[in-house]
């Protein structure tokens, strides 16, 4: 896969197909071919990716403070010049539906349409997110990551995980299993208590086809959270997806189906303005 150069790092990007650009963002310690495995862009799709900082094959770490939301909405503009793009729809999953948001609020002029799913902020961060990644930073930087997994394991917050919501344990246990864990720690920590905007009056402001994509079943993205997005954003659209937690299948199934059906009926049923600069 290529790489382009911002900012002292080389970013690793991938993008398949040809027609309209769609940028679709992985989650938060995941990499591009998370998006990657969800979504197979239809004809005249052209779908784009790439590992954030401190993901996935972009590095060197770089400055830590540099590790949040707008600054992973300032590398997709990166991204996009780099490509020569100048309207993209944009979207992602849990941290990037974050970051499509923030990118559709402070470059509106750059978006074509915005698709979020299974968001995990709303105007501030999820409490449950915080508490629970915080703890998970505290093991690794303590202990490293290996041991910092098994004493997470002796813990109330993941047995009761576990015992309710039995997908987002397992998520959890892969950020400790993450070849960059300890690298990258400080992500963990300063994305969950980031947020894409701080006022959600400002949702109100965008005027594009949105798609907002929510499971049950998830304390890390709660379906609710996919509720008022679709409320406050204007003529936003939702719809729920089954949760990994029932069938891991149908949810990639449900994704496909979701997001093509959205790209179809918005952008592919007509002609659209040229959108490379």
């Amino acid at each position: 896969m290529p790489f382009f150069a911002h900012d002292g790092l080389n970013f690793r990007y991938h993008e398949e197909g040809n027609g309209i650009p769609f940028l679709f963002q992985q989650g938060l310690g995941g990499d591009l071919t998370q998006p990657l495995g969800l979504f197979r862009p239809p004809p005249h799709i052209r779908l784009i990716a790439f590992d954030c900082r401190g993901h996935g094959q972009t590095r060197p770490l770089g400055d830590p403070g540099k590790i949040g939301i707008s600054a992973f909405a300032d590398d997709l503009v990166a991204l996009l010049s780099h490509l020569n793009l100048s309207r993209v729809i944009v979207g992602g999953i849990s941290m990037g539906a974050a970051v499509a948001l923030n990118f559709a609020l402070r470059y509106p002029g750059r978006a074509l349409g915005l698709i979020l799913s299974r968001p995990a902020w709303l105007d501030g961060p999820n409490p449950w997110n915080v508490e629970v990644y915080s703890l998970m930073a505290r093991l690794i930087r303590l202990h490293g990551a290996r041991r910092g997994l098994e004493l997470f394991k002796q813990t109330d917050c993941y047995r009761r995980t576990l015992r309710e919501y039995p997908a987002a344990a397992a998520s959890l246990a892969l950020q400790f299993e993450n070849p960059r864990a300890e690298e990258t720690v400080d992500k963990l920590e300063r994305l969950i208590n980031d947020s894409p905007n701080h006022d959600r009056q400002e949702w109100r402001s965008i005027r594009l086809p949105v798609l907002v994509l929510a499971n049950r079943h998830d304390p890390g993205h709660p379906f609710e959270y996919g509720e008022v997005l679709a409320r406050e954003i204007p003529g936003a659209e939702f719809q729920e997806l089954t949760a990994k937690s029932v069938s891991s299948e149908q949810h990639s199934a449900d994704v496909q189906r979701c997001i093509s059906q959205f790209l179809r009926e918005h952008f592919l049923a007509r002609d659209h303005p040229k959108i490379t600069s």
